[in-house]
């Protein structure tokens, strides 16, 4: 299986930035789509973002359009997620795993669940 280690997850304000970061290790991740999920407290973990194996296309959920971009590194086998306008419904804790890239955004055959980096927004 394909795991990663997430790291980033902090407290910030309200319209404050943060930029996440994922290591795989188990498989290189060139040639796996990867994405990000998040579960708030109280909730079902859900797919926020995905990106494709070649790094050309990639998939937001309509609350985080225009504020998230997942992006990712082959070289250092590391996925991004740097998330501007940060707002308390992004609350939770934040995975990456290997995914399939669709609507809704799902664990992949070769995916498992990390560790996880939490990620508060509050004032």
């Amino acid at each position: 299986q394909l795991q990663f280690v997430e790291s980033g997850g902090d407290l910030v304000q309200p319209g404050g930035s943060l930029g996440l970061s994922c290591v795989a290790s188990g498989l290189t991740m060139d040639y796996y789509a990867i994405g990000w999920f998040r579960q708030a407290p109280g909730e079902e973990r859900e797919g926020v973002s995905c990106i494709s194996s070649s790094g050309y296309s990639t998939w937001y959920i309509n609350s985080v359009k225009g504020r998230f971009t997942i992006s990712r590194d082959d070289a250092k086998n590391t996925v991004y997620l740097q998330m501007n306008n940060l707002k308390p419904e992004d609350t939770g804790v934040y995975y990456c795993a290997q995914a399939d890239c669709g609507r809704p955004i799902r664990l992949g055959v070769l995916g498992s669940w990390g560790q996880g980096t939490q990620v508060t927004v509050s004032s």
